[in-house]
């Protein structure tokens, strides 16, 4: 074998890693729920918490998480990849599941393309509401799709870019992020995820959770987004979102022949693929011929046109009058149309002979 022979490898594809039993995150009893003390006066039933008290209390006496998800070890198949629930379990993304691969919820992250049978539903099979709650949190509304988060109280170290560094490291664990938003020296940053998935399932992760100072986050559903240029980004983003999904359910041969029946009204010319084809008849120097030819009128004479144009007259504008015009010579015909159709059909009354005045008479001249 000559060493100028040149030898081709040729790469094994990578043998898919089939999940394992999904683990117990905590035993049973182990993790001891501490709730924080109660400041208030009155018990508020609605958000199962007591109300009446400072405002700070309810942000101040936070007690950090006792647990954390770690995708790379928690994930793994349960029940519910065998009976088809679709749902993550809200314990799991908590990191505290006592059940394992018992668990009638998936331990895993939620996919973005996945389709949940109920859309008023989250990725936890919790229903949401018609709004949100006054502090933003909770499950969250059905009104809009939120996929931003907002995340306070952080303790920062560093410049902007450090602690954006931080907060991208910790949170695109649950998730593909679109974009982070930090605002310095406010102990602010604002996470988008591609999916709202992302952002549901991120939010119950990291709620109470800290990130490199040993901080208690403070993770909510953010606000719409006042910027004018992310409203219209948004915007342009659900309607694609929508156009996907109709795509996805319709008949590909009614979108075939929705494309033909439009090219045909349009004069286009479509090739194999369906696209529009760009087919003049003329060379490329010349003008190319239009798809349809329209009947065109023509010009009327100077005069008459400078006769017929309309001056405006007091508070009516030209094409106010051009208008009134109109209908008024629509009413004229109307009214000469039913004059004869009212000549014709209506008979006219014989005349009768001997009734004159002079004819009529009384008994008592005889």
């Amino acid at each position: 074998m000559s060493t100028n022979d040149a030898v081709t490898l040729v790469e094994k594809p990578k043998p898919v890693k089939k999940l394992k039993p999904a683990r117990k995150q905590v035993k049973a009893g182990e993790v001891e729920r501490k709730e924080t003390p109660q400041t208030g006066k009155e018990y508020n039933i609605w958000y199962n918490k007591w109300a009446g008290g400072d405002r700070e209390d309810n942000y101040s006496n936070k007690v950090k998480s006792q647990t954390r998800c770690h995708i790379k070890k928690d994930s793994g198949l349960t029940r519910a990849n065998t009976t088809g629930i679709r749902y993550c379990c809200l314990f799991y993304a908590r990191g505290c599941c006592p059940y394992g691969w018992e668990c009638d919820y998936l331990h895993t992250l939620p996919e973005p393309d996945n389709a949940l049978p109920d859309s008023s539903k989250d990725c936890f099979a919790r229903d949401k509401f018609s709004d949100y709650r006054d502090d933003m949190g909770g499950v969250g509304s059905f009104n809009r799709q939120n996929r931003t988060l907002y995340v306070g109280r952080i303790k920062e170290t560093g410049p902007g870019p450090e602690t954006e560094e931080i907060v991208t490291r910790h949170f695109k664990e649950w998730g593909e992020i679109e974009r982070i938003r930090v605002l310095q020296y406010r102990s602010v940053a604002f996470v988008t995820y591609v999916s709202e998935f992302g952002a549901q399932f991120a939010k119950e992760a990291m709620a109470c959770q800290s990130l490199d100072n040993d901080e208690i986050l403070n993770v909510r559903w953010a606000t719409e987004d006042p910027n004018p240029v992310q409203k219209v980004a948004e915007k342009r983003r659900l309607e694609e979102v929508g156009q996907e999904a109709i795509k996805a359910r319709m008949d590909p041969r009614i979108v075939d022949a929705m494309r033909a029946v439009r090219a045909l009204e349009d004069g286009d010319v479509l090739d194999d693929g369906g696209d529009v084809v760009d087919d003049f008849q003329s060379g490329e120097d010349e003008d190319p011929e239009p798809k349809r030819r329209r009947i065109e009128l023509p010009p009327p004479p100077q005069e008459a046109t400078s006769e017929l144009t309309p001056q405006p007259l007091g508070l009516l504008s030209a094409d106010t009058m051009e208008g009134l015009k109109y209908f008024a010579e629509i009413r004229k015909r109307n009214a000469a149309t039913s004059a004869v159709v009212n000549a014709k059909t209506v008979p006219l009354k014989p005349l009768t002979t001997g009734l004159g005045v002079a004819d009529y008479g009384s008994d008592g001249e005889d």
